[in-house]
């Protein structure tokens, strides 16, 4: 970390100084933003996913389609391949309107074009040439900032106080770590609370399981929880695109363990349909402990959106 320190000084400096200089453009309806502060999955998706459904199917959401070739704007169907458009949002379209674009100003544009009264990013926060209405943060609760420093001596993608000025909110998810959480501690700003609770109970049986994401042990945790019979826990980088060569080990892998292979709904996504149909699947969605928190906060887009 001290090696690394200086290196991370200028990656601070070069993400303020382009944050600052960047032109900032307003859309024509409201933005509401579900960033990060660290690198690495907090549970976005999910969250966005559950906004959407608060606010309704004249929301459309909004990603830079992370992983896949197409720079957009580009309105994804679930039919779509993850290595053209990404996996989250093959996610969105699953729920409605969902749109790609490397450049989120002309994204947000697209969207509001062909309807949406509402925009839904996932992520962005750091990315200032589009306006928010509403900045929410999510936050592992287990994990927090880390050890607090800016990439790439630690996980913050930016200086610490920086991103806490331009939040709205904060939504720490899972169980809270004191030690995860306590630079929280002081903050005025709504603090809310969910999990991401699996939409089913696990399947009988032996499982080899496997994920892509930022930090896979959180999907084996849950199946752990549930009470799976786990045989093999495989762990991939995230956004992994899974070859042909994997899908073969695993299911060898299974084979061998008398066992059946299950993923998150993220990682089926990635996956090509002769794959994706022998791959059981663990939807998760967001919970939220006061669910009047999360209307109060979002009152004031809704009163945009008629």
């Amino acid at each position: 970390r001290a090696l690394l320190t200086p290196v991370s000084w200028a990656y601070a400096w070069a993400a303020a100084r382009k944050y600052r200089s960047t032109i900032t453009r307003h859309a024509p309806v409201p933005v509401v933003c579900v960033g990060n502060l660290t690198l690495g999955g907090a549970g976005k998706t999910p969250l966005v996913r559950a906004i959407r459904a608060k606010l309704g199917p004249s929301a459309h959401s909004l990603s830079r389609g992370y992983g896949g070739t197409i720079e957009g704007p580009l309105r994804v169907t679930p039919d779509m391949d993850a290595r053209e458009v990404g996996d989250e949002p093959l996610l969105h379209a699953a729920d409605g309107a969902a749109w790609i674009a490397r450049d989120r100003v002309a994204g947000a544009l697209a969207a509001a074009h062909a309807g949406a009264r509402a925009i839904i990013m996932d992520d962005g926060f750091q990315n200032a040439s589009l306006a928010k209405d509403l900045s929410i943060i999510a936050v592992d609760g287990g994990f927090g900032i880390g050890n607090g420093a800016v990439f790439p001596a630690g996980p913050l993608r930016e200086r610490l106080a920086d991103g806490m000025k331009r939040a709205d909110a904060f939504v720490v998810i899972g169980e809270a770590d004191e030690e995860a959480v306590a630079f929280l501690d002081g903050v005025t700003k709504p603090i809310l609370r969910a999990k991401l609770t699996p939409e089913a109970t696990a399947p009988t049986g032996k499982l080899v399981a496997f994920a892509g994401l930022a930090r896979p042990e959180k999907f084996f945790d849950t199946l752990t929880a549930l009470g799976a019979d786990m045989e093999e826990a495989v762990p991939y980088a995230d956004h992994h695109l899974y070859s042909e060569d994997d899908l073969t080990f695993l299911a060898d892998l299974a084979k061998e363990r008398g066992a059946k292979l299950i993923t998150t709904e993220k990682d089926a996504a990635r996956l090509a349909p002769q794959w994706r149909e022998q791959v059981t699947v663990l939807k998760v969605a967001a919970r939220f402990e006061d669910d009047a928190a999360l209307d109060a906060l979002l009152a004031p887009i809704q009163s945009r959106m008629t």
